[in-house]
Protein backbone atom coordinates (compact mmCIF):
# COMPACT_ATOMS: atom_id res chain seq x y z
CA UNK A 1 0.00 0.00 0.00
CA UNK A 2 2.96 2.30 -0.39
CA UNK A 3 2.20 5.93 -2.61
CA UNK A 4 1.08 6.00 -5.78
CA UNK A 5 4.39 6.31 -8.01
CA UNK A 6 7.51 7.30 -7.76
CA UNK A 7 7.52 10.69 -9.72
CA UNK A 8 4.66 11.98 -6.73
CA UNK A 9 7.35 11.40 -4.31
CA UNK A 10 10.85 12.97 -3.25
CA UNK A 11 12.06 9.84 -1.71
CA UNK A 12 10.50 6.55 -0.10
CA UNK A 13 9.21 6.77 2.94
CA UNK A 14 12.47 5.86 5.69
CA UNK A 15 10.61 2.66 7.41
CA UNK A 16 13.62 0.68 6.25
CA UNK A 17 15.76 2.88 8.78
CA UNK A 18 14.10 1.28 11.48
CA UNK A 19 14.95 -2.20 10.64
CA UNK A 20 16.66 -4.20 13.25
CA UNK A 21 16.01 -1.73 15.62
CA UNK A 22 13.89 -1.83 18.83
CA UNK A 23 11.89 1.32 18.76
CA UNK A 24 8.58 2.03 19.55
CA UNK A 25 5.29 2.86 18.28
CA UNK A 26 5.63 6.69 18.41
CA UNK A 27 8.70 6.63 16.57
CA UNK A 28 7.46 4.08 13.77
CA UNK A 29 4.05 6.20 13.45
CA UNK A 30 6.63 9.26 13.20
CA UNK A 31 8.74 8.27 10.24
CA UNK A 32 5.38 6.94 8.44
CA UNK A 33 3.69 10.17 9.61
CA UNK A 34 7.11 12.45 8.72
CA UNK A 35 6.62 10.60 4.45
CA UNK A 36 3.74 13.61 4.05
CA UNK A 37 7.41 15.84 3.85
CA UNK A 38 8.25 13.69 0.86
CA UNK A 39 4.85 13.54 -1.36
CA UNK A 40 4.01 16.37 -3.36
CA UNK A 41 0.58 17.83 -3.38
CA UNK A 42 -0.38 16.08 -7.23
CA UNK A 43 -3.01 18.36 -8.35
CA UNK A 44 0.48 21.06 -8.68
CA UNK A 45 2.69 18.39 -10.71
CA UNK A 46 -0.63 18.24 -12.91
CA UNK A 47 -0.94 21.87 -13.48
CA UNK A 48 2.81 21.62 -14.48
CA UNK A 49 4.27 22.54 -11.23
CA UNK A 50 7.86 21.88 -11.68
CA UNK A 51 9.09 19.35 -8.86
CA UNK A 52 11.68 22.02 -7.09
CA UNK A 53 8.93 24.38 -6.54
CA UNK A 54 5.90 21.74 -6.01
CA UNK A 55 4.09 22.29 -2.52
CA UNK A 56 3.98 18.94 -0.38
CA UNK A 57 1.09 16.99 1.56
CA UNK A 58 3.36 18.05 4.73
CA UNK A 59 3.62 22.05 3.81
CA UNK A 60 -0.26 21.89 2.88
CA UNK A 61 -0.87 20.28 6.16
CA UNK A 62 1.19 23.57 8.13
CA UNK A 63 -0.57 25.44 5.64
CA UNK A 64 -3.86 24.35 6.96
CA UNK A 65 -3.52 24.32 10.52
CA UNK A 66 -1.32 27.89 10.33
CA UNK A 67 -4.91 29.03 8.93
CA UNK A 68 -7.02 27.09 11.49
CA UNK A 69 -4.42 28.63 14.31
CA UNK A 70 -5.64 32.13 12.50
CA UNK A 71 -8.84 31.99 12.39
CA UNK A 72 -10.62 29.75 14.76
CA UNK A 73 -10.84 32.68 17.29
CA UNK A 74 -13.41 34.38 15.12
CA UNK A 75 -15.46 31.03 16.23
CA UNK A 76 -15.91 30.66 19.55
CA UNK A 77 -18.82 28.30 19.30
CA UNK A 78 -16.08 25.94 18.22
CA UNK A 79 -13.49 23.76 19.89
CA UNK A 80 -10.05 24.98 18.68
CA UNK A 81 -8.25 22.49 20.35
CA UNK A 82 -10.34 19.53 17.96
CA UNK A 83 -10.35 22.14 15.08
CA UNK A 84 -5.91 22.07 15.27
CA UNK A 85 -6.35 18.10 15.82
CA UNK A 86 -8.10 17.42 12.82
CA UNK A 87 -6.21 20.02 10.32
CA UNK A 88 -2.90 17.91 11.41
CA UNK A 89 -4.61 14.72 11.01
CA UNK A 90 -6.68 15.01 7.54
CA UNK A 91 -4.60 14.10 4.95
CA UNK A 92 -2.47 11.50 7.30
CA UNK A 93 -3.65 8.64 5.17
CA UNK A 94 -1.21 10.14 2.25
CA UNK A 95 1.41 8.65 3.40
CA UNK A 96 0.34 5.45 2.24
CA UNK A 97 -2.11 6.17 -0.29
CA UNK A 98 -0.60 9.46 -1.65
CA UNK A 99 -2.48 12.28 -2.44
CA UNK A 100 -5.49 11.09 -4.70
CA UNK A 101 -6.74 13.72 -7.34
CA UNK A 102 -9.66 14.29 -9.62
CA UNK A 103 -7.61 13.01 -12.03
CA UNK A 104 -6.93 9.55 -10.94
CA UNK A 105 -11.00 8.30 -10.95
CA UNK A 106 -11.03 7.09 -8.13
CA UNK A 107 -14.56 6.92 -6.35
CA UNK A 108 -14.84 9.41 -2.68
CA UNK A 109 -15.75 5.93 -1.52
CA UNK A 110 -12.67 4.15 -2.72
CA UNK A 111 -10.55 6.76 -1.79
CA UNK A 112 -11.90 7.21 1.97
CA UNK A 113 -11.67 3.37 2.19
CA UNK A 114 -8.09 3.30 1.27
CA UNK A 115 -7.22 6.46 4.08
CA UNK A 116 -9.04 5.25 6.77
CA UNK A 117 -6.95 1.53 6.08
CA UNK A 118 -3.83 3.72 6.06
CA UNK A 119 -4.60 5.92 9.41
CA UNK A 120 -5.41 2.61 11.21
CA UNK A 121 -2.23 1.17 9.97
CA UNK A 122 -0.40 4.37 11.43
CA UNK A 123 -2.64 5.00 14.23
CA UNK A 124 -3.89 1.55 15.70
CA UNK A 125 -0.53 1.08 17.53
CA UNK A 126 -0.75 4.06 19.29
CA UNK A 127 -2.22 4.23 22.56
CA UNK A 128 -4.39 7.58 21.82
CA UNK A 129 -4.65 6.16 18.17
CA UNK A 130 -8.23 5.70 18.51
CA UNK A 131 -9.32 8.94 19.40
CA UNK A 132 -7.20 10.75 16.26
CA UNK A 133 -9.04 7.94 13.97
CA UNK A 134 -12.01 9.63 15.30
CA UNK A 135 -11.20 12.79 14.76
CA UNK A 136 -10.41 11.57 10.64
CA UNK A 137 -13.45 10.06 10.60
CA UNK A 138 -15.17 12.88 11.66
CA UNK A 139 -13.59 15.32 9.39
CA UNK A 140 -14.28 12.74 6.44
CA UNK A 141 -17.93 12.39 7.47
CA UNK A 142 -18.45 16.24 7.58
CA UNK A 143 -20.15 15.63 10.84
CA UNK A 144 -19.39 18.25 13.13
CA UNK A 145 -18.79 22.23 12.83
CA UNK A 146 -15.50 21.56 13.21
CA UNK A 147 -15.18 19.04 10.41
CA UNK A 148 -17.28 21.38 8.09
CA UNK A 149 -14.27 24.47 9.30
CA UNK A 150 -11.84 22.56 8.33
CA UNK A 151 -12.83 21.58 5.32
CA UNK A 152 -13.30 25.18 3.96
CA UNK A 153 -9.75 26.38 5.78
CA UNK A 154 -8.82 23.35 3.43
CA UNK A 155 -10.59 24.95 0.45
CA UNK A 156 -9.41 28.11 1.49
CA UNK A 157 -5.39 27.24 1.78
CA UNK A 158 -5.72 25.69 -1.65
CA UNK A 159 -6.98 29.39 -2.99
CA UNK A 160 -4.12 31.27 -1.49
CA UNK A 161 -1.53 28.45 -2.74
CA UNK A 162 -2.92 29.36 -6.00
CA UNK A 163 -2.53 33.08 -5.24
CA UNK A 164 1.16 32.56 -4.68
CA UNK A 165 1.99 30.42 -8.02
CA UNK A 166 0.06 32.40 -9.66
CA UNK A 167 2.34 35.64 -8.15
CA UNK A 168 5.18 33.56 -9.24
CA UNK A 169 4.49 33.12 -12.47
CA UNK A 170 3.92 29.42 -12.40
CA UNK A 171 -0.06 28.75 -13.09
CA UNK A 172 -2.97 30.80 -14.09
CA UNK A 173 -5.32 30.70 -10.89
CA UNK A 174 -8.80 31.76 -12.50
CA UNK A 175 -10.00 27.84 -12.40
CA UNK A 176 -8.90 27.31 -8.27
CA UNK A 177 -10.55 30.45 -7.54
CA UNK A 178 -13.76 30.21 -9.56
CA UNK A 179 -13.92 26.52 -7.67
CA UNK A 180 -13.34 27.10 -4.64
CA UNK A 181 -15.04 30.83 -4.00
CA UNK A 182 -18.64 29.13 -4.06
CA UNK A 183 -17.45 26.59 -1.23
CA UNK A 184 -16.46 29.36 0.92
CA UNK A 185 -18.98 31.66 3.31
CA UNK A 186 -18.31 35.11 2.73
CA UNK A 187 -15.78 36.02 5.36
CA UNK A 188 -13.26 33.64 4.13
CA UNK A 189 -14.45 33.95 0.95
CA UNK A 190 -13.49 37.90 1.66
CA UNK A 191 -9.64 36.47 2.17
CA UNK A 192 -9.37 35.07 -1.76
CA UNK A 193 -10.93 38.02 -3.07
CA UNK A 194 -8.42 40.57 -1.41
CA UNK A 195 -5.59 39.15 -3.39
CA UNK A 196 -7.46 38.58 -6.95
CA UNK A 197 -9.84 39.72 -9.11
CA UNK A 198 -12.33 37.78 -10.95
CA UNK A 199 -14.39 39.17 -14.18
Amino acid sequence: MGPKTVDTEKAPMPLPLLDGKDTGPIVQAWFEIVHLKQLYRKGWLDRGIDPTRCETVAEHTFGNAMLCLLLVSKHPELNAEKVLRMALVHDLGEAYVGDITPSDNVTKSDKSEREHAALQRILGKLPNGQEMLDIWLEYEQQSSPEATFVKRIDRLELALQAAVYEHQGLIEGREFYQAVLPQLPPDLAALVQELVVLD
